[in-house]
């Protein structure tokens, strides 16, 4: 693909044409960064005119690490019976709830394994009471994974899972366990978890019980680049197939690199990079038409890197989060403080806001600079 190709895919994506998933591969083939990435602010700034950069202030808490799924990139998750294997008792669940509170928290991520022996009513008695202690802290829990899981577990069709979570006080759901969403890719790394249609299944029955999620991808191990647009063009259909732009089940979009250390893979995948991190933000930026956000992945990439997002298609921060234990349990370890973010997207010209869930913005807006 010549140059002059690359820029006209470019300029029909940054004018607001739909990419096809030819266009896609071929940007993130051969496309110069500098390009993609000026491409990808043009369409960030068509949707978010405003000068902000956002963030979330939650806590990831993991209420078990017990797991069958036996996913080779997890270190975190321990055997039914290991030494090391827990389920967070109550009082431990509310304490970091109460902390999170205590720092202007308004959201958990709660995700676990696949905990072979609990049963339905122990999740309804736990949204339930997290619903009665924290009424004003929302509950984004239980990935695709899980959820898929839990139905062939407990014999239940997902719709009905969903329906009496929901009930119960669930009011998202996490992208978790999306890895690629190509069923190749996913027998390899993954096979004992959700297959593609079965994951992306379960936001379709979300949708369809009024709740939204985030959805995710992870770069860096077995994938080829035709597999990561096809993961892209899978999560655009079920939007555009749900009511598309604000209407459909995502609400914001988050691209990882896979982090092997401390896992079967390490030493046999190579880890993606800052640039290839960037090429791919920027392509999903561009291909991604019916998503407004795209969240920063500063917590596998370090905060400079999260503020090069910025200028790569991003809108978001993602979450000042108090806990992070999975990613973290492969070695990698960035805590990004409020007020560095504060700087860091002042350097690009964007003010920092606090925002729930939904993007809404919840703090005071800054007071305005006296002029002279």
């Amino acid at each position: 693909m010549s140059a002059k190709d690359a820029n006209t895919i470019l300029q029909k994506a940054a004018g607001g044409e739909r990419l096809s998933p030819e266009d896609g591969l071929l940007l993130l083939e051969r496309a110069e960064l500098n390009d993609l990435g000026a491409a990808a602010l043009a369409v960030k700034n068509r949707l978010h005119p405003e000068p902000v950069a956002t963030f979330v202030i939650d806590r990831n808490i993991n209420y078990t690490n017990v797991c069958v799924a036996d996913c080779d990139f997890c270190a975190f998750y321990r055997r039914p019976g290991d030494v090391e294997a827990y389920v967070l008792p109550r009082e431990t669940l509310y304490r970091k709830i109460r902390e999170l509170a205590a720092i202007g928290g308004t959201q958990i991520l709660m995700q676990g394994g696949h905990h072979p022996r609990l049963q339905i009513e122990w999740y309804e008695e736990l949204l339930s009471d997290l619903r009665r202690e924290f009424p004003d802290v929302h509950r984004h829990a239980f990935s695709p994974s899980e959820i898929v899981f839990f139905s062939k577990l407990w014999k239940l069709p997902v719709r009905e899972i969903v329906r009496r979570f929901k009930a119960a006080g669930l009011q998202s759901i996490p992208g978790g366990g999306g890895e690629i969403l190509v069923d190749r890719v996913r027998k390899i790394i993954a096979p004992k978890k959700a297959m593609t249609d079965e994951w992306l299944d379960v936001y379709v029955q979300a949708h369809a019980e009024g709740l939204k999620g985030s959805v995710s991808m992870v770069i860096g191990h077995y994938e080829t680049l035709a597999e990561r647009i096809e993961h892209l063009e899978r999560v655009r259909q079920v939007q555009d197939r749900c009511g598309g732009l604000d209407a459909g089940p995502w609400t914001a979009f988050i691209v990882w690199t896979m982090q092997p250390d401390h896992t079967l893979l390490e030493g046999k995948i190579r880890k993606a990079g800052a640039v290839e991190y960037l090429r791919m933000l920027a392509v999903s930026r561009l291909y991604l038409d019916n998503i407004r956000n795209l969240q920063a992945s500063w917590v596998t990439q370090g905060a400079k890197v999260g503020q090069l997002s910025f200028l790569h298609g991003c809108n978001d921060w993602g979450g000042f989060m108090m806990e992070e234990n999975v990613v973290s349990q492969a070695g990698t370890v960035h805590r990004v403080q409020i007020e560095q973010m504060r700087r860091m997207s002042a350097e690009l010209g964007l003010t920092l806001r606090q925002r729930n869930f939904f993007y809404e913005l919840i703090d005071a807006p800054p007071e305005p600079v006296a002029a002279g």
